[in-house]
């Protein structure tokens, strides 16, 4: 029985249309050149280093991310923290290419799939995605609106900046 709380699972792993009825997220950034650069990255990304480099709390018992590993992502303090519970979709360890993807459940604010994955081109460019497609699950988080959209936004551009500064 599956614990996601959206039908759609695993649609951020190709790079095609996302589903219909939900808000999209497609933010790009290069982040470095070359093999060890595209080394540094891919394991800071499965080993959840970079969410908590750039200020997030993770709480997991794995040490990277695999397929069916729960993962608690919480951004803020005290009565402010908002805790988003999901789980791993899929994983991707591949020559040129390294990433995963969670799924929301349970109490998470919002219901979706979000996607981290760094990719190293022909060129040598190490390239970082985030793909997302989710809408408010929670009444505040229908009640804030636009505001989240744009929040997941910044954090994606958190997240390929602090990235940018682990693979130099």
């Amino acid at each position: 029985m599956s614990t996601f709380t959206y039908p759609e699972v695993g649609a951020t792993r190709q790079d095609t249309d996302l589903p219909a009825g939900y808000h999209h997220l497609r933010h790009r950034v290069p982040v470095g050149t070359g093999r060890a650069a595209f080394e540094a990255a891919g394991t800071a990304v499965t080993t959840w280093r970079l969410h908590r480099a750039s200020g997030a709390q993770v709480r997991t018992d794995a040490a990277r991310a695999e397929p069916g590993v729960a993962v608690e992502v919480s951004l803020g303090a005290g009565p402010l923290r908002l805790a988003a519970p999901c789980e791993v979709v899929w994983t991707a360890y591949e020559n040129d290419r390294t990433g995963f993807a969670y799924g929301t459940t349970g109490r998470h604010p919002e219901r979706g799939e979000e996607s981290f994955v760094v990719e190293l081109a022909d060129d040598g460019t190490v390239w970082f995605t985030v793909t997302a497609f989710s809408r408010p699950a929670r009444w505040y988080s229908r009640l804030a609106g636009p505001v989240v959209p744009a929040c997941q936004l910044w954090y994606a551009r958190r997240l390929g900046r602090t990235l940018r500064r682990i693979a130099a």
